[in-house]
């Protein structure tokens, strides 16, 4: 079964296994949900008698009363009963002991020989030190599905419904403050550890199959490739939205000579980022990192010739969304250019992306729950008045850059764990494994979307130059006769 798949040797990314291409459980049908959510009370309200008196409010009373027991129960079931996509890829089928060690004694009563391990009550032990891999851990979750199940827990659902969906309804401005300063302003230092000199938080590009560049070869890449994009010029004024340690900033006015302002919650990240831009040359009226929330950003309607946010609406949140791209279209010149970079999710989803998706939410990025499939995004980026020009599909480059920042990672573990203990250290180094795996995989990925403003008076043709995706590479072509 597994000849049908092949396997890469590409010299720019960690390249999978032949176990690390096996599909996972993707069983579930919102039909299906919606029937059972809708038909079990109709049933219940018809067979029981005590309530088979009562009428339309009655019925109605059910299905809020059991429409979240049924969901949970049907959740659950799919998940664990559910079929592979496809099974192609046969599983090695070894006693999960060749893959991890438990040291808690009550998981080794439910876990063990050829019984999984749920991947959520196993990173949680791995995290406390109950648990451990056998090996490197990238190495190790590449053969995940030979170990471990994706099934939801009880600790999944709890979070779901007591954290994540409150979070998604409120997203207040002190919400937002607390988690980007929670996270962000640990340490500059935690940071450095795995981003390396440039300090850039958000995928880079690879330009070079061939060989592999360096990490900061990809951040380089990515800053031309978006300044690019951009089309900047000496007299522009840019915005960057979520501007993390401010090396866009510095890389824009050094090289292109325009006026950038940066937004950012974090305080650490405002003083890196501001001493950055002095260390490059660049003058405070040239360019400055401001720490405030994006609702606060100064400047009037059309203020900004150029606008860029590279990977920080998914912190703006769905209910937000709209209002933060109607914010960005009022701020954006008429004749400008918005490069927005977002992570998100396929929705050909799969078991194991949601499971991934809930420890991303609860452990890396709290609070970041617009992290949707690129069809969402372009719906409401349309929906804000914007036409796109351009998309890139990145999440193959980011798997490149993410694996890079494991190695950093884990060439700095006696230096993370001396400063900020072993529990850090774990939580982070699974976090990269993983979503070095992930966005390799295609269960998430990373889109980087041109746009302009949807008027008749737009000079669109005046783009073409950096419509990057349109122009081919230097080849001879023999033409068609």
């Amino acid at each position: 079964m597994s000849s049908s798949v092949r396997v890469t040797n590409i010299p720019s990314i960690k390249n999978a296994p032949l176990v690390a291409l096996a599909e996972g459980n993707g069983s579930f049908s919102n039909l299906t949900l919606a029937a059972l959510v809708l038909g079990i009370p109709y049933f219940v309200k018809k067979w029981i008698p005590v309530v088979s008196w009562g009428g339309f409010y009655t019925y109605w009373t059910l299905v809020v009363l059991l429409g979240l027991p049924i969901t949970v129960a049907y959740w659950t079931a799919m998940s664990i009963y559910g079929k592979r996509k496809n099974e192609k890829v046969e599983l090695p089928g070894k006693d999960i002991e060749e893959y991890i060690t438990l040291k808690d004694p009550a998981l080794k009563i439910h876990y063990g020989g050829k019984e999984k391990i749920p991947m959520q009550v196993f990173h949680d032990a791995y995290f406390d030190g109950k648990a451990e891999f056998k090996g490197d851990v990238l190495d190790i979750m590449e053969q995940r599905h030979d170990w471990a199940k994706f099934t939801f827990t009880p600790e999944l659902f709890k979070y779901v419904f007591t954290s994540l969906i409150p979070e998604v309804i409120v997203h207040s401005k002190s919400q937002d403050e607390e988690q980007v300063r929670d996270h962000y302003d640990r340490g500059d230092d935690f940071y450095e550890w795995f981003l390396g000199p440039r300090m850039v938080y958000t995928s880079g590009v690879v330009l070079d199959n061939s060989r592999t560049e360096t990490l900061e070869e990809l951040q380089d890449n990515k800053l031309a490739l978006v300044c690019s994009k951009l089309d900047l010029q000496p007299t522009d004024r840019l915005l960057d939205v979520g501007c993390g340690w401010g090396t866009l900033a510095a890389f824009a006015s050094k090289n292109y000579g325009c006026d950038v302002t940066g937004i950012t919650l974090g305080k650490n990240q405002t003083a890196f980022g501001n001493n950055r831009i002095k260390e490059n040359g660049v003058g405070h009226d040239k360019a400055r990192i401001l720490c405030m929330d994006y609702r606060e950003i100064p400047g009037g309607p059309g203020h900004y010739t150029k606008i860029v946010s590279l990977e920080m609406a998914e912190h703006v949140g769905i209910r937000r969304y709209g209002a933060f791209l109607r914010q960005m279209y009022d701020m954006l010149d008429d004749n400008g250019t918005f490069v927005l970079q977002v992570a998100g999710i396929r929705p050909a989803w799969q078991y194991e992306d949601l499971i991934w998706g809930l420890f991303m939410n609860k452990y890396i990025f709290p609070g970041a729950d617009a992290s949707c499939s690129l069809g969402w995004v372009i719906k409401q980026v349309e929906a804000a008045g914007f036409e796109v020009k351009n998309i890139d599909v990145l999440g193959v480059h980011y798997s490149a850059t993410i694996w890079r920042w494991y190695q950093n990672w884990i060439s700095n573990k006696d230096k993370v764990i001396a400063k900020y203990g072993e529990r850090w250290y774990r939580i982070w180094v699974f976090f990269l494994a993983y979503s070095t795996i992930i966005s390799r995989q295609g269960s998430a990925s990373v889109f980087q979307i041109t746009m302009h403003k949807n008027l008749n008076a737009f000079h669109r043709i005046e783009g073409v130059p950096s419509h990057s995706s349109i122009h081919l590479s230097q080849k001879n072509f023999s033409p068609v006769v």
